[in-house]
Order: C-alpha cells, then sequence, then structure tokens
C-alpha cells in the first residue's frame, strides 16, 4: 500500500510539451517542472544565485539557464552546470502517475 498523504499533484501532463518548461504554484511553493525527452522534472522556481525565475530561462536537454545571470543547473539533480552560481538548485522527486505531475512533499 503506498502512502499518499505527502503527495502533490501539480498540474497535467499535457500542460508541460516536450522540451519546455512552465511555473506552478502550490501553497508556498514555486516550482518549475520540466518535460524533457519524455520525463517530467521538478525544481525550485528560483535561481539560486539571484532574482532570476527558471521557468523564464532557457532550456536546452537537461539543463535550465536562468535569464538573470546564466546560471545553469541541471534539472535531474540540481548540480551548477556553470557559474555565477554556487549554490545546488533544490529539486523534487518525481512519482509516476498516469496524467498528472506528481511530487513527493519533503
Amino acid at each position: 500500500m503506498t502512502d499518499t498523504s505527502n503527495l502533490i499533484e501539480l498540474c497535467a501532463k499535457d500542460d508541460v510539451p516536450e522540451g519546455d518548461v512552465i511555473m506552478v504554484e502550490h501553497d508556498d511553493l514555486e516550482l518549475a517542472v520540466y518535460h524533457v525527452e519524455g520525463a517530467f522534472y521538478v525544481t525550485d522556481n528560483a535561481c539560486t544565485h539571484g532574482p532570476g525565475e527558471l521557468s523564464e530561462g532557457y532550456l536546452e536537454g537537461h539543463v535550465i539557464e536562468c535569464d538573470f545571470h546564466q546560471g545553469k543547473f541541471d534539472i535531474r539533480d540540481g548540480t551548477i552546470v556553470a557559474p555565477p552560481c554556487i549554490e545546488e538548485l533544490k529539486t523534487y522527486k518525481v512519482v509516476p502517475h498516469d496524467t498528472a505531475v506528481v511530487i513527493e512533499a519533503s
């Protein structure tokens, strides 16, 4: 039996076109939801370096570039790919679902 009490449904999978990113708000969270190569990824929307919103950035493969200072992160694990960022990006575990993007709450 799966514990669903810590799951958050963010949006329909159809809301996020392949190769794109959207911003989703849930309670006090502002998240970026990505659709890359058939898989979905979720990170905080705010860049760790400054006021940039990653959902307004440039997605190339599994790398998001912040539109504010051009720092880059790997959306799969939040690691820094390019400066000026010095703090990794928070990521969320996406759980399997037929029609929705669902994450585990931390």
